[in-house]
């Protein structure tokens, strides 16, 4: 089963590729890349205290290709739990450049250990457990959305 979602996954990312898909930055889109290959998810974006708060918590299901996009003002180093967090996620953790500095896999549900990040990240991105795993990435993959700063960006938008 595992093995035919990663076909379904790899099919889907290469049928993105070759319709220019990555081609243009979108507030809406993450785009992903690295030694693996590339990635696109949709993203909700959190960039207030309280949306930031709150998270995925009570939800009971994540779309494969979506996730959640937590903004910072500013880098931070920031720590999650999964308190009230019912599905398990994989939590990227991303600098001002877009670099993937550290990457949390399959965060257990209602887990209140605490998950640091690190220093000097801006952006962390929230997807289901097990998927960066099956996808391959890795730290050092670099990360592309409009809310980076183009002239940083080791990955700028087009």
């Amino acid at each position: 089963m595992m093995r035919a979602l990663h076909i379904v996954l790899v099919a889907g990312v290469l049928s993105l590729l070759a319709n220019g898909a990555f081609a243009a930055c979108a507030e809406e889109y993450v785009d992903l890349r690295g030694p693996w290959g590339q990635a696109r998810f949709s993203v909700e974006i959190v960039d207030t205290e309280e949306t930031r708060a709150r998270g995925l918590m009570h939800r009971e299901s994540l779309p494969r290709s979506a996730g959640m996009l937590f903004i910072y003002d500013a880098p931070t180093e920031p720590s999650f739990w999964m308190r009230n967090t019912l599905i398990p996620l994989d939590m990227i953790f991303v600098d001002p450049t877009g670099q993937v500095t550290r990457i949390h896999r399959d965060a257990i549900p209602h887990d209140i250990t605490p998950i640091p990040g690190g220093p000097n990240v801006l952006m962390v991105l929230e997807i289901n457990g097990g998927l960066s795993q099956m996808l391959g990435m890795v730290t050092g993959s670099e990360m592309r959305h409009p809310r980076l700063d183009q002239a940083a960006a080791l990955w700028p938008c087009e």
